[in-house]
């Protein structure tokens, strides 16, 4: 049963609020049809009862679930014809008067065709939620009775989820291996072992099934024994065996740890067999070396064990699973339950399968009793990672900024849409079914981790539930026989790139790509209300395919992070939905002067902190009211010269002067004026700010810039970090600031520094 009757719940919720929204607007529709949408909002509203219902229950049968499909999918393509009318009907003139009955004659006329669509789809539409609602009963679909509906598995009533207090990650050691780890450290002594051939290359392999504890130990080893070589790497593997990605990861990180530099782009991803074995044997050269080729994630046992390894037959990963679920049973249990009454309510969950040898099929159902155990935000929330490739670090920023593009998050008891998010990913940290794999300065998660049989248990119910297809991953899944609802490429071969174009792709509304972007060139124009597109470290994105992303007009999310852009289009004007810009670690040194119609824009996120290369503020950014985010911009000293070499764009077009528009452009906004930082104060929402300043400033611009930063500390701002490359903006002006931060909780400051400035 699992997903489905959460997914069918939310997408009815979901979409009982759009139709009331959509009822609320005046837009002039076809005779008829506010109606239908009223008839459709009052059946849904039914069906969303008898859901409700459901989810307090853990046995459905075949019928029932089939038809909570049948609701789910429906809903979804209501939701995509509403949002479809809010983007050809959202632009209808108001007022009174000759000139704005003109203009409204205009858009009748205009707009009648469009009408007519929508007219007919809401009627198609309306017909198959009267045959949806009629199948319930004619394949007898019946309600609940009270004892079904009164079990409280996977409960859906509110609570507070405490956000864990920050910690340091891997303070804490694994447990069960210290045997292992004194049994092979001789393996790592430093000793020259010589052959006739040359130095002895040793290899230790490390096996058995999922879940044992093979890349728990495989990571000690490598933590505790890795210094003791010249240098060490390590990379993931999988069934889908890709050599020259290896390579490539194995020569990059080499690269890193010998030039004590990270640089993106020091492999273009065009490099063959020969050249990366060059390369790798180039850095190997005369080097001791350690290179450490896994799988997944390692797993940390609780630290009260003894429990639980008893029930769990020792196995690392059901031991955790378990732990976590007792855990979340024994903070949210009304009655006061001892650790052993869980573990029998669990062992008899599972048929007695507690205590014995568990094998993988074992691990497998312990998971779905944790999953099944999850309330329905949980469960979609914990699905969503199936988009990920094995091994992937995920960003939590980047999580939490697609679901609420996604409409997946809302505002609840008092609680910011992030805050609701990252309640929910700390709860599925403390249930041990994700792992954080990395803090940033202020304690907060900056990455999650997920074990692979946990990904494999979800991408396989993803795809039963047609919530997340994966094309290319590391474990086949059937081809979808729904309308894809939102598509994740890991890999654009011939194979993945014609199974893309045999999907039915104009439902998709979120669409991820990882390292190529080959595989979605010819199927890009089908995407017609993607909401979001991540294209992070696809080096094969081309300007023309740039622009014709600019007319996927319903996007909230486009990350272009680590691509080979140079410039941004002026046709990104269009995406007037538009949320959230990451630009981040590309080469895009300005905006078009377009982006001042995205006034939706609330994260433009930009700059490379590695080449302390930055976005140029110009004016029509101080224009985006909406920003909450603004990260990697630079500010220039009016002195400060152009910049020259690498800032100029290959792919812009020449003028007659052999100078790039690019080029130009940058000079032209190069110089500060009094001005533009005066209209930085009008970013009154920003709550986190991240700037670079170059070049020497004059002390009229010092003052104008330390006012614009004591405002936005007086409004929203909790995040301040400020590079001033040594021109004495923090010794001298920083320092001097009266009026001291309101809501600030996180300070980074780099550059010429003596003491840290006074918040008194």
């Amino acid at each position: 049963m699992d997903l489905v009757v959460g997914a069918s719940s939310d997408a009815v919720k979901s979409l009982v609020g759009k139709l009331g929204s959509l009822l609320a607007q005046e837009y002039t529709l076809i005779q008829g049809v506010r109606h239908d949408i009223q008839y459709i909002n009052d059946v849904l509203t039914s069906m969303q009862a008898f859901l409700n219902r459901t989810k307090r229950s853990s046995s459905h049968d075949e019928q029932r679930q089939d038809w909570m499909k049948q609701v789910r999918e429906v809903s979804y393509d209501i939701e995509d014809c509403i949002d479809d009318v809010n983007h050809c009907l959202g632009h209808e003139p108001r007022g009174t008067g000759k000139l704005m009955f003109l203009k409204k004659t205009w858009y009748l006329l205009t707009t009648i065709y469009a009408r007519r669509c929508i007219a007919t789809e809401i009627r198609d539409l309306k017909v198959r939620v009267q045959h949806v609602s009629d199948r319930r009963t004619r394949y007898g679909v019946e309600n609940l009775t009270d004892k079904e509906g009164s079990k409280p598995v996977g409960t859906d009533v509110p609570t507070d989820r405490i956000t864990p207090p920050p910690q340091l990650i891997g303070t804490k050691q694994p447990v069960g291996v210290d045997d292992a780890i004194y049994e092979l450290r001789v393996w790592f002594k430093k000793e020259e072992h010589y052959t006739q051939q040359g130095t002895w290359k040793r290899f230790l392999a490390i096996v058995g099934f999922g879940g044992l504890g093979k890349t728990t130990l495989a990571l000690e080893l490598y933590c505790k024994f890795g210094d003791e070589f010249d240098c060490r790497a390590s990379v993931q593997a999988s069934q889908k065996f890709n050599l020259l990605l290896l390579l490539r990861n194995l020569v990059k990180q080499f690269n890193e740890q010998l030039t004590r530099t990270s640089h993106n782009d020091f492999l273009d991803g065009t490099e063959e067999w020969e050249d990366l074995k060059k390369r790798l044997a180039d850095q190997l050269e005369q080097k001791r070396y350690l290179i450490l080729i896994d799988d997944i994630c390692p797993s940390r046992a609780p630290s009260d064990a003894k429990p639980l390894l008893k029930k769990c037959g020792g196995l690392p990963l059901a031991i955790i699973v378990v732990a976590g679920l007792v855990a979340s049973k024994l903070r949210s249990s009304s009655t006061v339950k001892m650790l052993d009454d869980n573990l029998h309510e669990m062992d008899k969950a599972l048929s007695g399968g507690l205590g014995t040898n568990l094998t993988t099929e074992g691990v497998t159902k312990l998971l779905g009793q944790c999953y099944n155990d999850l309330p329905a935000d949980l469960k979609t929330c914990l699905l969503y990672l199936s988009m990920f490739p094995k091994g992937c670090f995920i960003s939590r920023k980047r999580l939490i900024r697609r679901r609420i593009a996604e409409g997946f998050i809302i505002e609840k008891h008092g609680k910011t849409e992030e805050e609701v998010a990252e309640d929910c990913f700390s709860e599925l940290i403390s249930r041990n079914l994700i792992r954080a794999v990395n803090n940033s300065s202020n304690g907060k998660v900056k990455k999650y981790q997920i074990h692979d049989m946990v990904l494999e248990y979800i991408v396989s119910k993803s795809s039963d539930e047609n919530f997340i297809t994966v094309v290319g991953g590391h474990w086949q899944t059937p081809f979808p026989s729904y309308k894809v609802r939102r598509l994740s490429v890991h890999r654009s071969a011939r194979e993945e790139k014609e199974t893309v174009e045999r999907m039915k792709l104009s439902h998709v509304r979120s669409l991820t790509a990882f390292e190529s972007f080959s595989a979605l060139h010819s199927s890009l124009p089908k995407f017609q209300i993607l909401q979001v597109l991540d294209l992070e470290s696809c080096r094969d994105l081309s300007p023309h395919q740039l622009k014709k992303i600019c007319k996927l007009h319903q996007l909230k999310y486009l990350s272009l992070r680590q691509t080979d852009i140079g410039e941004i289009p002026s046709e990104i004007g269009r995406l007037e939905y538009l949320e959230v810009l990451d630009i981040r670690e590309t080469e895009v040194a300005v905006l078009p002067p377009s982006v001042v119609r995205l006034q939706r824009m609330a994260h433009l996120l930009a700059g490379n902190k590695s080449k302390r290369v930055a976005l140029a503020l110009t004016e029509e950014i101080t224009k985006m009211i909406s920003l909450q985010t603004l990260s990697g911009v630079e500010i220039r000293g009016r002195s400060t010269a152009p910049l020259e070499g690498p800032t100029r764009s290959a792919a812009a077009p020449e003028h007659r002067d052999g100078c790039s528009q690019h080029f130009k452009l940058k000079g032209a906004i190069s110089s500060l004026s009094k001005e533009l930082l005066q209209d930085m104060e009008k970013l009154t929402n920003l709550k986190k700010l991240s700037i670079y300043i170059l070049g020497k400033f004059e002390e009229t611009d010092k003052e104008s810039l330390l006012s614009a930063i004591e405002h936005l500390s007086s409004c929203s701002l909790k995040f301040l970090a400020i590079d001033d490359d040594f021109t004495g903006f923090l010794e001298h002006s920083l320092n001097c600031s009266k009026a001291p931060p309101e809501h600030l909780h996180t300070l980074e400051l780099s550059g010429m520094l003596s003491k840290v400035p006074s918040v008194d």
